[in-house]
């Protein structure tokens, strides 16, 4: 019999009143990882925490430190990231040391430093070849096609999510390969290809759905919304731009204000037209 999430989570609950740190950390990291994906950072953020009531735990860190970064706070994500890094290293756990070091770089990137960005994902990308680490490798190729992406080298970034992407398919990452299809659309759309970017939106949109991404489905959406509404179809770029509000709303998103700004914006768009 498959043991539930709600389960697994009453035996962390135990663990940690139970003073067993052990059981905590490989429960918490089984459910945080669950719940990322899930896009339930404010859970994650707070088994992380009870887990690190019992002592240092790298992987309780790495997973606070994923959750820090998508609710809007770096500084706090570097710090626990940092924390995980210097564990990590003491076990000799390269595979890990590895995707710590991508995920500073994805800190550096959010706040626009793409230097450091780049130097963190350079640091990881041998570690991980040498490693076999094939998932890891993929998430930093990506990750350095999106830093290029930000500095407008377009066919510098569609060459390393084309690397990226065939691997994702290869390891089953189904969040990940969504992730690229997403980017690849971003880039396209950044080009002017509206028609391109909207296919690989499309294409990203149920693989997000069926993993439960719905911060992800959010941004997808969103790209949807403004092809729409660049094209001058506002019923469709409204609806999806509610479903966008709606979303963010459910996970707790920072961007759910600036959403529900566009959406208004959008809906006075429309009235305008039909009047």
């Amino acid at each position: 019999m498959m043991t539930s999430i709600a389960q697994l989570v009453e035996v962390h609950r135990l663990a940690v009143a139970g003073h067993e740190a052990e059981i905590a950390s490989d429960v918490g990291d089984r459910v945080g990882r669950v719940w990322l994906v899930r896009s339930q950072y404010a859970d994650v953020i707070r088994l992380a925490e009870q887990t690190l009531t019992l002592g240092d735990d790298a992987g309780a860190f790495f997973d606070l430190g994923r959750a820090k970064r998508i609710a809007g706070l770096p500084a706090e994500a570097l710090a626990a990231y940092d924390r995980a890094l210097e564990l990590y290293r003491a076990d000799d756990d390269h595979g890990n040391v590895a995707a710590t070091l991508t995920s500073i770089g994805r800190v550096y990137h959010g706040l626009g430093d793409h230097q450091q960005a780049l130097n963190y994902y350079r640091r990881a990308l041998p570690i991980q070849r040498e490693v076999g680490a094939r998932a890891g490798e993929a998430v930093t190729l990506n990750n350095i096609g999106g830093v290029h992406n930000g500095l407008g080298d377009h066919q510098q970034a569609l060459s390393y999510y084309g690397q990226a992407l065939p691997i994702r398919r290869e390891v089953g990452d189904r969040a990940g390969e969504a992730a690229t299809l997403n980017n690849i659309g971003g880039v396209h759309n950044g080009l002017g290809d509206h028609q391109q970017a909207l296919d690989y939106f499309r294409r990203a949109l149920p693989i997000l759905r069926e993993v439960g991404d719905r911060a992800g489905e959010a941004i997808t959406r969103y790209n949807i919304a403004m092809i729409y509404r660049q094209r001058g179809e506002l019923d469709r770029a409204v609806a999806e731009l509610e479903l966008v509000v709606e979303l963010d709303e459910q996970v707790g998103l920072p961007d759910l204000e600036s959403d529900a700004a566009v959406l208004e914006r959008v809906r006075q768009e429309q009235e305008r037209a039909g009047s």
